[in-house]
């Protein structure tokens, strides 16, 4: 038994270590810079850059100088799409990573009209979707790179809570010979197994939602605020529905009838399942 825990531990660590490593590889910033020139060739000074973040809606707004040159710094890697105020093409696509990149851009002539740049994929979720207004994906460097960070951690967090789903629900149903009239210990070591994997798994989720940046002065609301309270009741059930487990655990395979606080194991992760499930409902309906 104590094996079994430890070995279950060792594998929870090592793929949080991974999923923490990878996060750090994946917010590295990048730095983009280049001139804007006149149809003439010469430098347009004084003229508005724009960088849009294609994953995220997330732009930001810069300035050539005297010469004609603008930069970004600290912009989250990805796909951008470059627009010059009154360019005539559409946007310029670059690809962000650690390697600074470098973009030229050009003026239209005069009289020449300006196409409207390609509309974002609707089913991609906005910042407005994690309770940000507008104005607040419109910051500076800094405060444009935690955005970034903010909205990319809470993806991971939403698809690793779905993840979670599939071994929470075959928990549930593996519970109900695990300790009733069929005293198979098989089927009780696999209710556990699922049960663990759960709980690393819905461990890694929340640490996805609470290392995200929070940015000063965002609101919450509807269904991201009806998701957070629900987590007041699933987290906590998270936490006790294990330990409750291992002590029915124990007793069921020490020959034992479920007694004393293990019995509330079953109800408690009911209630956490439930509560889960709600979670998730919540932020898939807007209202």
């Amino acid at each position: 038994m104590v094996q079994k825990l430890v070995k279950l531990v060792l594998g929870f660590v090592s793929i949080f270590v991974l999923s923490t490593n990878l996060l750090s590889a994946q917010n590295a910033s990048g730095t983009l810079s280049g001139t804007v020139t006149d149809s003439s060739g010469k430098p347009a000074p004084n003229v508005k850059v724009t960088a849009k973040n294609s994953g995220t809606g997330a732009s930001m707004d810069g300035q050539t100088d005297a010469e004609g040159r603008y930069s970004f710094s600290n912009l989250a890697r990805g796909d951008y799409e470059i627009t010059v105020e009154g360019a005539a093409s559409a946007a310029q696509r670059v690809t962000l990573g650690d390697t600074p990149q470098t973009l030229d851009l050009t003026l239209p002539q005069s009289g020449e009209t300006v196409p409207s740049a390609p509309s974002p994929n609707p089913t991609e979720p906005s910042l407005q979707d994690l309770g940000f207004s507008a104005s607040e994906a419109q910051a500076d460097a800094k405060r444009q790179a935690l955005l970034d960070k903010r909205t990319h951690m809470l993806k991971i967090h939403q698809r690793m809570g779905l993840i979670t789903t599939v071994p929470l629900i075959a928990s549930v149903v593996t519970s109900l010979n695990a300790g009733g009239k069929s005293e198979s210990s098989a089927t009780r070591d696999l209710h556990a197994a699922l049960g663990s994997l759960s709980g690393g798994l819905y461990g890694i989720t929340a640490y996805y939602a609470i290392r995200a940046p929070k940015i000063s002065g965002t609101q919450t609301k509807g269904p991201i605020r009806v998701h957070k309270m629900l987590a007041w009741i699933h987290g906590p059930g998270m936490i006790a529905t294990p330990i409750l487990g291992a002590i029915a655990f124990q007793q069921k395979n020490s020959g034992e009838k479920v007694h004393g606080v293990a019995s509330a194991h079953g109800p408690v992760a009911i209630v956490t399942a439930g509560a889960f499930s709600a979670a998730l409902r919540a932020v898939s309906v807007k209202f």
